[in-house]
């Protein structure tokens, strides 16, 4: 019976690695961040990435890029949430990244009620090229704002917190996850709407996007910004300063996306060098970036080990 358990500790550890791998792979942001998260935690917040980031993929050309057909994309897709959710049930996936996922979901507490609407939102990148005001936000809570969710469920393992407090990092949780998601969209508009064909802000095309529009979709996603930060300071220390990092490195792009016209947006995808991001990261370790414009005499916000 050791000798399975050991196995099976063996196994999981590899399903870690291979999620590790996938996000230093495809994000250079959140694997600079990530460095910053306590170890137990990075490695969940990882899985999470891993799993949400495969299924982006399958839906956002990699399998067209194989040769496969539109409803056979949809058949992958369906196929990876089925895996999940036996998983999620088994605590075994043969599929690694699935696997670590399920790992960190048994033991943090995410459930089908954050999984399902992800999953959701993936499907409908198969069929909607357009988005209304009530699809754009549907999209948006199942595609990013759930991830948020999930990844807070990883920095609270652990830890008890009131209620109140609780539903207080949600919130902020949800408009972290929603910045980052218009964030991407709005940097990768000249890819959206020229390779994918998608249109992810309602009303907003090639034609309509100017300065104007772009400086609403802008006031939105700083209020995004404003609400998460304020959180901040709430998150345990095995978290914030990485979580912190994350928001600077995007409020960093925000501001570069500000100072770009809205017509070369449309055309050239704007992104932070890597020499700006190990500035930021300096600063955050500091103490000099991430945390001013939440008051410096805040409580920790009544979080305890137990």
């Amino acid at each position: 019976m050791s000798r399975d358990r050991d196995a099976l500790a063996d196994y999981t550890n590899a399903a870690f690695t291979s999620s590790a791998v996938v996000l230093r792979s495809y994000s250079t942001s959140f694997g600079l961040a990530s460095r910053l998260f306590e170890a137990g935690v990075r490695r969940r917040v990882e899985s999470v990435y891993a799993l949400v980031r495969v299924a982006d993929e399958i839906v956002d050309g990699v399998t067209a890029a194989a040769g496969l057909a539109p409803e056979e994309t949809r058949r992958q897709l369906d196929e990876f949430e089925r895996e999940t959710e036996r998983a999620l049930n088994l605590g075994y996936s043969a599929n690694l990244v699935v696997h670590a996922f399920a790992d960190t979901a048994r033991l943090t507490g995410i459930g089908r009620d954050l999984t399902r609407p992800f999953f959701a939102s993936m499907r409908a990148d198969l069929d909607r090229v357009e988005h209304t005001p009530e699809s754009f936000t549907e999209y948006v809570y199942g595609s990013a704002e759930v991830v948020g969710l999930m990844c807070l469920k990883c920095f609270l393992h652990g830890y008890s917190v009131s209620a109140a407090e609780n539903a207080r990092l949600e919130r902020g949780a949800r408009h972290l996850g929603a910045a980052f998601q218009k964030v991407n969209f709005l940097r990768d508009l000249a890819e959206d709407f020229t390779a994918l064909g998608r249109s992810y802000f309602p009303g907003v095309s090639p034609a309509s996007f100017d300065e104007t529009a772009k400086q609403r979709l802008l006031a939105d996603i700083d209020h995004d910004l404003r609400e998460s930060r304020a959180v901040l300071r709430g998150l345990p220390p095995s978290s914030r300063r990485a979580v912190a990092l994350a928001q600077e490195l995007f409020a960093e792009l925000v501001e570069r996306i500000r100072a770009t016209p809205a017509s070369e947006l449309i055309r050239t995808r704007i992104s932070v060098p890597n020499t700006v991001k190990l500035r930021i990261a300096a600063a955050v370790l500091a103490g000099r970036r991430g945390f001013e414009a939440t008051r410096p005499d805040a409580r920790p916000d009544k979080i305890e080990a137990p």
